[in-house]
């Protein structure tokens, strides 16, 4: 199930949020959402729910151990095997058997064993649970049940953002939805929704046109291609995480935000301090702090960020692709530490600054490429069109005149969604008098109505897309 799905607009979340409004008392409101959660799973992949049922009761046992027993790290070690355990042989048992296939020419089937739904958030939230009662000396007391909410809850467990559990386990008690925190929450779910359907929806055709096109693609479609991407990833994940914020803020629960206009980034370190900003804040806490972070002079933090963006690039999927992206992004976090490449230097004058964002940008669009194509072979065909491709072809040419209106409209929305438009407003509005403000606090309201609409004709007159980051 998606959050843009028709069953999930219509079936799923409305009686979900009504019984929650009826509910008179916080604890049977979280046992709805709990059952909802585990509901929103099942219906996603039934058999993920044994794998989620045991990564919540190791996250749980450790925490609850861990304020009982000396053997602490022993504690820590057991439930971060089992977590990772769960994860690698699910994830990845069936690349590492392709791998040993090809390295000695065997015929070994992978188990092909069903993916849970969210199975990459859950278990990061699952390790960051065990790890923060590790540090905090045990985490007896508390409820079985929070946890395994905290873990599937279901507007974050597809695609996050990751929040920690000392964020959402406050809110379990303490939080007081209202109707203004509920309209203000069903709008930004709706911008994210029109994120979703309207922009990336329609701009997935000119990506798919790029990759697929083989010896026919050329410079022109290839820069076109790969630029198109960018957007329509940052508006498909972007839009996921206003659906998702939107959703919980209805139910009272805060979330923190997972992007901060990254395309505006002047260097790879600013970019990941900008893009799935829960997940480069998860790696950070947890992988390069532990590793020794800074601490130990640049060379070394120069290779702790480089294993860190290899880690990430295996975490977003089991192939080759992520594993290079991931290296790339590493290698030029790494450059930027030692000083090799100095974006801060460059950003004294106005022509550096804006050379340090080309720098930024370019290299976000050529690891993107890789990150989008199906194989390394795809991925260099593609990289390989963008900087030799002059010979014009009429495959490409084909394609170019075939570019909707709507798909160009797209396009050029989706480029706007990546500026930071929306602040500028908020600032010009609240410039305004009172009544101004009411006016045009109404006025977006009267929008998002619009848009869902708009958004609704859009899914009836095209096939289910689902969001990117769900496959991962």
């Amino acid at each position: 199930m998606a959050l843009h799905a028709s069953i999930f607009l219509f079936f799923f979340f409305p009686p979900v949020f009504l019984l929650h409004v009826l509910l008179p008392q916080r604890r049977v409101k979280n046992g709805l959402l709990l059952a909802a959660s585990l509901i929103f799973c099942a219906f996603g992949q039934w058999q993920g729910i044994p794998v989620l049922l045991l990564s919540a009761a190791a996250a749980y046992g450790a925490g609850t151990l861990l304020g009982r027993v000396r053997g602490k790290k022993a504690v820590l070690s057991a439930a971060l095997v089992l977590q990772l355990g769960l994860l690698g042989s699910l994830k990845y048992l069936d690349f590492l058997t392709e791998i040993l296939n090809g390295a000695l020419g065997l015929e070994l089937a992978g188990p092909a064993w069903p993916m849970p739904v969210g199975l990459s958030f859950f278990t990061f939230k699952a390790i960051a649970y065990t790890v923060d009662a590790y540090r905090s000396g045990g985490a007896e007391g508390r409820r079985f049940g929070d946890v395994l909410l905290y873990l599937s809850f279901f507007p974050q467990i597809t695609s996050g953002p990751i929040a920690r559990f000392d964020q959402f386990a406050p809110q379990l008690e303490q939080r007081s939805p209202n109707a203004e925190q509920a309209a203000k929450g069903l709008r930004r779910f709706v911008v994210g929704f029109a994120k979703k359907l309207l922009l990336a929806g329609l701009t997935a055709p000119i990506v798919n046109s790029a990759f697929s096109m083989g010896d026919g693609l050329d410079v022109r479609l290839a820069w076109l291609g790969a630029v198109a991407y960018m957007v329509q990833l940052y508006v498909d994940f972007s839009g996921y995480s206003d659906m998702a914020i939107g959703m919980a803020a209805m139910f009272g629960f805060e979330t923190p935000e997972n992007f901060q206009y990254p395309y505006l980034a002047a260097s790879i370190t600013d970019f990941w301090r900008r893009w799935h900003i829960s997940l480069s804040s998860w790696f950070r806490d947890y992988v390069y702090i532990p590793l020794g972070g800074s601490r130990k002079g640049k060379v070394r933090a120069a290779v702790n960020k480089a294993a860190v963006f290899v880690l990430c690039g295996i975490w977003h999927g089991a192939g080759w692709t992520f594993l290079l992206w991931g290296a790339w992004h590493g290698l030029l976090s790494a450059l930027e530490t030692l000083g090799v490449i100095n974006c801060k230097n460059l950003q004294k004058t106005a022509l550096g600054r804006a050379a340090s964002r080309l720098y930024a940008l370019l290299a976000v669009c050529l690891g993107f490429v890789v990150f989008r194509a199906g194989s390394l072979a795809e991925a260099f065909s593609v990289l390989g069109a963008m900087f030799t491709g002059f010979g014009l072809t009429p495959a490409s040419t084909l394609v170019l005149e075939r570019i909707s209106p709507a798909a160009w409209c797209a396009l050029a929305a989706g480029i706007a969604a990546c500026l930071p438009l929306g602040p500028k407003a908020v600032q010009w509005a609240d410039r305004l008098s009172p009544e101004g403000r009411r006016r045009v606090t109404a006025a977006s309201y009267g929008g998002a109505v619009a848009l869902f609409a708009l958004c609704l004709l859009a899914a009836a007159g095209s096939g289910f897309q689902p969001f990117i980051y769900g496959q991962f």
